[in-house]
């Protein structure tokens, strides 16, 4: 991967440059940012950039034999880490490198713009959550004890730190603090409220915005897409995720689900139907721990988008047709009584959903406060 393969964020390809030319690479970075921002893109571009044999002020040179290696993601001193759980393919002991193929496949298939979602569905997770666990962590001790092979450096990328289990965080404390000599550890989060602060404390954080318009549309443009009116459609579709707007032009795919499902929730709530929301929780229930966890992020989008309306802040609302459409009917019905009620109450969901907790009661409890929050003045 090279910085010139990755869309926008040039400010923070500057910033990376300048580490090595300044001879001040830190040990241990945190990249954290929303999804489809290009954080893993850029770790991997980075690594490169750092071990390159031949690199340029602005980039690696891609042909040296370093370069080539990391391209392929096989280079001997490259080193991943991600959440993992029990799959059909590995009913037991689940660790990152016995799905390094997969890996490989859906990092290569995507240019490093990929979701958890993504990543539980290539190895076949369905409906459980992954953790990078205790043994991942004893790997990463054993691995990083061992001098580098062939390059300057030996890098570490952790993908999604805000998986590692509370137990095992303690067994990388001390070595993410005092690393050996030359060991680069690349941490990827999307939210950093649950990172342990003992991690947390102990990196330097590259912060990661969404795309800009022009970014996106440029990226999407690069990807041979010829279509200029459907992509300038997918820009505010997308709203600065890469990973999503790739998969609008490919598939169609969007917030179209979630936006009917909280369509039809808001107004049998409204109702007070009791049996069609038993009707509701149960297709809720079925959705999947991932995709439930996706409609709460959208239903904070939604009551966001109210509020915009609400202030006719309409360059905000970046939707239209008959979700532009709901949203402004559906305004009066959000107003600074029930607005934090409801925010809290989607953030509780989604937190609880992710922690495994029932679907079908949190839906249902959910369900139960909303009949009321609706109709408060």
């Amino acid at each position: 991967m090279k910085f010139s393969n990755i869309a926008g964020q040039e400010e923070i390809k500057q910033r990376l440059r300048r580490t090595v030319s300044d001879n001040r690479v830190s040990h241990a970075q945190l990249f954290l940012g929303p999804e489809g921002s290009g954080k893993l893109a850029m770790t991997l571009a980075y690594a490169q950039y750092i071990n390159c044999s031949a690199r340029t002020p602005l980039d690696s040179c891609g042909v040296c034999p370093s370069c080539i290696k990391f391209e392929k993601l096989a280079h001997p001193d490259l080193h991943f880490i991600y959440p993992v759980a029990t799959t059909k393919e590995v009913d037991k002991d689940p660790v990152s490198k016995k799905f390094i193929h997969h890996w490989r496949d859906l990092v290569e298939s995507t240019g490093g713009y990929l979701s958890v979602d993504d990543w539980y569905k290539k190895i076949g997770l369905e409906n459980k959550q992954g953790i990078i666990n205790t043994e991942d962590c004893n790997e990463i001790v054993r691995t990083l004890s061992y001098k580098s092979y062939e390059s300057e450096y030996k890098v570490m990328i952790i993908w999604m730190i805000e998986k590692l289990y509370h137990a095992a965080a303690p067994k990388i404390l001390k070595i993410l603090e005092e690393p050996p000599d030359k060991t680069l550890f690349l941490l990827i989060s999307e939210q950093s409220d649950q990172i342990l602060p003992t991690i947390l404390s102990r990196t330097q954080l590259v912060k990661f915005r969404p795309l800009n318009d022009d970014e996106l549309v440029n990226a999407l443009r690069a990807d041979n897409q010829s279509d200029e009116s459907t992509i300038a459609n997918i820009r505010y579709l997308a709203n600065g995720n890469l990973n999503l707007a790739r998969k609008i032009m490919e598939s169609g795919e969007s917030d179209q689900a979630d936006f009917e499902l909280f369509r039809s929730w808001m107004r049998t709530l409204y109702k007070r139907d009791i049996q069609e929301i038993y009707k509701l929780t149960s297709e809720f229930h079925g959705l999947g721990r991932e995709r439930q966890k996706k409609f709460f992020l959208y239903a904070l989008k939604a009551t966001r988008y109210c509020l915009m309306n609400r202030i006719e802040n309409n360059s905000a609302l970046r939707i239209d047709g008959e979700e532009l459409k709901f949203i402004r009917d559906f305004t009066p019905f959000i107003n600074p009584a029930n607005i934090g009620l409801m925010n809290e109450g989607f953030n509780k969901a989604y937190y609880h959903i992710e922690r495994n907790g029932s679907a079908n009661i949190i839906f249902m409890d959910l369900s139960l406060k909303m009949t009321g929050w609706l109709r408060m003045k």
